[in-house]
């Protein structure tokens, strides 16, 4: 394999499957005024959260429904059934992150939020016993395939029906596909 050495490549194509490589290690490579970069990013991507409300009744499984965006870059996420659902050609490895607080002034046994993956869980996690107005989160990197689902799920043991709080962002949803 040959490799050419040059202090200065005034045009450089590309055609077809291949890597090209510019510098080497401890150089720095510096693009010329007006040039652009164009570098990965962790897309698909979206960032929603719950405006208003939730009521969670108990001793069910509830999904929660974030249903504010704040952005959503493939509209993979459904605000009306709280599902992200992995777009067409994005499968892979993606981090999420949720988190959810009660709206009551009352103690109670037990809470609990789950990552669902096609219905199933994922990861959860739980406080218990719960004091008023406890907030829980919860962060998971999964191997997705193309149409996978994601869900956040809660439960809570209060003896009967509890909101979780819809002010300001307390409830959000967040997830990347990761660079590989």
């Amino acid at each position: 394999m040959s490799k050419l050495f040059v202090d200065e490549i005034v045009h450089q194509s590309s055609q077809g499957s291949g890597t090209i490589t510019l510098g080497a290690s401890g150089e720095t490579v510096a693009l010329a005024n007006g040039a652009s970069q164009t570098m990965a990013v962790n897309t698909p991507n979206f960032s929603v959260y719950r405006n208003g409300n939730q009521t969670i009744a108990n001793a069910t499984t509830t999904t929660v429904i974030y249903n504010t965006k704040l952005f959503d870059t493939a509209s993979a996420y459904n605000t009306s059934t709280g599902e992200f659902t992995v777009p067409s050609g994005q499968a892979g490895k993606y981090f999420f992150t949720a988190q959810v607080q009660w709206n009551t002034l009352a103690d109670f046994d037990l809470t609990l939020i789950d990552i669902a993956k096609n219905g199933t869980r994922a990861v959860y996690g739980d406080i218990n016993p719960n004091r008023y107005y406890n907030t829980i989160s919860l962060n998971l990197l999964l191997e997705l395939a193309v149409s996978d689902v994601v869900t956040i799920r809660v439960a809570q043991e209060s003896g009967g029906s509890i909101d979780i709080n819809g002010e300001s962002y307390r409830c959000y949803f967040t997830g990347y596909k990761i660079i590989e």
